[in-house]
């Protein structure tokens, strides 16, 4: 068993981690007051992965979701006490080899008006817009050198 390599960002109601597992199956994950635990099968050699945190501070296990997708499984953890921002996900300082902080998605976020944040904290409908395979565009209907044509044309003049 192995644990399974994450990222993880901080926001104002909600905490995300993303499980880099791909083809993953049997996906568990249980939510508790201070504690997290992620476990599933994936790649090609379906191996084992689990792993258990104890997280900085308490989360709302009823309101805290997932979503799988082919590549991995991110979840939103919703922070029992909103707008208090997170150092670290675990309680412990302890460097965890398995996780890092996902600089693309960090936003320093206490000194920014609700306003702002509004743009940033909407999990539901980031959640619907992740893709998938039922997400991908029908191109049977698409002609090769029709498409390249236009492509062409909307190419900017470098020289």
């Amino acid at each position: 068993m192995h644990p399974a390599t994450a990222k993880w960002y901080d926001r104002r109601d909600s905490v995300y981690i993303e499980f880099c597992v791909a083809d993953s199956k049997d996906v568990k994950i249980n939510f508790e007051e201070a504690k997290f635990v992620f476990s599933c099968l994936g790649g090609t050699d379906q191996v084992k992965h689990e792993n258990e945190v104890d997280l900085f501070e308490g989360i709302d296990q009823n309101e805290s979701i997932h979503k799988r997708t082919d590549r991995s499984v991110l979840c939103c953890l919703r922070k029992a006490e909103p707008g208090k921002a997170w150092p670290r996900l675990t309680k412990e300082k302890a460097k965890l080899t398995w996780l890092s902080v996902d600089f693309n998605n960090w936003k320093d976020w206490e000194g920014d008006s609700d306003e702002e944040l509004g743009n940033f904290d909407n999990f539901p409908e980031m959640m619907n817009n992740m893709g998938g395979e039922d997400c991908l565009p029908d191109l049977d209907d698409v002609d090769d050198d029709e498409s390249a044509d236009s492509d062409d044309e909307k190419m900017p003049d470098l020289e």
